[in-house]
């Protein structure tokens, strides 16, 4: 049914649009402008995201030593992308994944402010008379061809359609608005004092809400007061709701990720933007009266698109100034407002006992959206689902035999759990890999094929053993599965042979599953940890031989009969396989160590399956 209604609501826009097109020659100019003028900003944006690969990433994740370097990359970053939205979804998805600080990334925000200024000032002195349509034509030649020939010319050939497309669409929208002023005069609708200045404050929010560019609302609120459509206190007041606008796709995102970090930094952009929006309107008389001084000091007097970008850029520079001494506090103060949420456990106690409601799948934690901005900030929250899928891989295959997760990290194993039977509340390994571990991976696996930014060498490699990792693991449970079947039946049996040789093999995995998992944690260098590894491989091959020979041997006594050994040796498999599994996750973990720390996938301790 919403279904069915969104489409009745789109039929309608486009039915509106199509009219007022008709209706209006200059609106249908303004709005094709319009729409030419964002293309050729998103054109920009991508041919610089592909020209640059992930050396943009890499740059922010090296800004941050300092405030004031982290401030430049905001400012020289926004200069070159045209985007403060952009560069601010960019630190969000860095911090989100831990890989920039919240004080680096508050620094960044206020460099992205004063750096979204100057777009500003190239679109007011370019002026209304300037045409830059004769510039456009060539650079669209120009950016056509270069497609022709290589993935970097190509996207250079992006970055020169993008400037084509925003010179081609101010004129149009300067054109727009000479022939539509005679339909819309906005100076018209004078209201006085405080209220005015919200009215059309609240057009520049909801313009650069809706355009998701606050570049785009002041280009028409240049062309508007180029025109006489409206007056410079009129579009001084919208732009200082543009300036709030712009940090409302920051909120809208950082709040969805649920990433308290990103929440925090949406938060911070927000209070900034806010707050400094609230003083420019407290101040207005004074920095009206300011603008109007410094504008006649430099000649600029009467030109009012030069008055209305140094008035953007003095009121930004204000709140940076007021901000920058409390940047630290502020920090603080966003921990203390928004605190880290203690991790949730995992409950499943319901599949032991099945209540009216079925329990929620587990889904992955942190592959938010935003991190798909960056090679970089994407493969960070890989790591983390790859530690959360690997820490519920190890529980379920811990319940697979009937063992606490707590043996995982005890020296010695407790032999008398090791005999005794299955506890009543006992879970089913198969539930648990439905429940806890197929849509986490599914989740992986669709975050990952989502990625569509170009990856340089040693990030496809880092892709492709993720996605080696990720399987890996989900083998070990599948494996683990099957060896519960038998493994749950003979420990309910009283003692036997075949029991004890079930016991055998279930001591066997939880010592190499400790063994792992302790080798995971441990600090070693490349050559001590490769023989640890090896070391664990010749124990598992040699209690391989041996229980063989001991099996067969038990068969010749008549201890054990052809359907028992042929139960025993497929389980044998299973613990080959899983041991296999786990120990290749390592060793791809240890592959790619240098780039993001992979081979803490098993690390954690903290269990996430409990039983109550």
């Amino acid at each position: 049914m919403k279904l069915y209604g969104r489409a009745i609501l789109l039929v309608l826009l486009v039915a509106a649009l199509a009219w007022s097109f008709w209706a209006s020659a200059g609106w249908l100019q303004l709005c094709a402008g319009l729409a030419l003028f964002l293309f050729g900003m998103q054109c920009l944006e991508e041919g610089l995201r592909q020209l640059a690969g992930s050396k943009l990433e890499q740059l922010l994740g090296r800004s941050t030593a300092t405030p004031g370097k982290a401030m430049l990359f905001g400012i020289g970053g926004t200069m070159l992308l045209q985007s403060s939205t952009l560069v601010s979804l960019l630190t969000i998805a860095f911090i989100s994944t831990g890989l920039i600080q919240l004080a680096g990334g508050i620094a960044i925000l206020f460099g992205a402010n004063l750096g979204a200024t100057s777009g500003i000032w190239l679109l007011a002195m370019a002026g209304q008379n300037l045409s830059l349509s004769p510039l456009a034509l060539p650079l669209l030649v120009l950016g056509v061809l270069a497609g022709f020939n290589g993935a970097k010319s190509k996207a250079a050939g992006r970055i020169v359609l993008g400037i084509a497309f925003i010179f081609l669409g101010i004129d149009q929208i300067k054109e727009g608005f000479a022939s539509f002023g005679g339909e819309l005069d906005m100076g018209a609708y004078q209201v006085e004092g405080l209220s005015g200045q919200l009215l059309f404050s609240a057009i520049g929010l909801v313009g650069t809400v809706v355009l998701q560019s606050s570049h785009a609302t002041l280009m028409l609120t240049l062309a508007a007061l180029a025109g006489g459509q409206l007056e410079l206190g009129q579009s001084l007041a919208i732009a200082i709701g543009s300036n709030v606008g712009s940090s409302v796709s920051t909120a809208v995102v950082g709040s969805l990720g649920g990433n308290r970090s990103g929440q925090r930094l949406a938060l911070a952009h927000v209070l900034f933007n806010v707050v400094t929006a609230l003083l420019a309107f407290v101040l207005l008389a004074p920095f009206t009266g300011l603008v109007l001084w410094l504008a006649g000091l430099a000649g600029f007097g009467d030109n009012s698109l030069i008055q209305l970008a140094l008035f953007h850029s003095l009121f930004n520079a204000f709140g940076v100034l007021l901000f920058w001494p409390w940047q630290g506090r502020l920090a603080q103060l966003l921990v203390r407002w928004l605190p880290e949420s203690v991790e949730p456990q995992v409950l499943i106690t319901e599949l032991a006992t099945p209540g009216p409601q079925e329990p929620p799948l587990t889904r992955a934690r942190y592959l938010s959206e935003q991190a798909l901005d960056s090679v970089d900030a994407a493969a960070s929250a890989v790591m983390q689902e790859l530690r959360h899928l690997g820490r519920l891989s190890l529980e379920v295959i811990c319940h697979a035999l009937y063992l606490p997760v707590a043996q995982l990290a005890q020296a010695r194993v407790d032999e008398a759990l090791l005999r005794a039977a299955p506890d009543a509340r006992a879970l089913d390994a198969e539930a648990l890999y439905q429940r806890h571990i197929k849509g986490v991976y599914g989740d992986l696996l669709s975050f990952m094929g989502r990625l569509e930014l170009p990856l340089d060498e040693a990030h496809r490699q880092f892709w492709l053993a993720a996605q080696l990792a990720a399987l890996q693991l989900v083998d070990a449970v599948k494996d683990a599965k099957h060896l519960q079947k038998n493994l749950g039946q003979q420990l309910r049996q009283p003692p036997s042979t075949v029991r004890g040789a079930y016991v055998e093999l279930r001591g066997h995995l939880l010592a190499l599953l400790h063994d792992l998992h302790e080798l995971a944690r441990t600090e070693l260098s490349d050559e001590a940890w490769s023989a640890r590894l090896h070391l664990l491989d010749d124990e598992a091959a040699e209690f391989d031989r041996t229980y063989r020979e001991r099996l067969f041997a038990m068969v010749r006594q008549g201890q054990l009969d052809g359907l028992q050994t042929s139960s025993l040796m497929n389980d044998l498999g299973y613990v080959g396989r899983i041991f296999q599994s786990l120990r290749n996750v390592l060793l791809l973990a240890e592959e790619q160590g240098p780039l993001y720390g992979l081979r803490q996938v098993a690390m954690e301790n903290t269990p996430l399956i409990v039983v109550e």
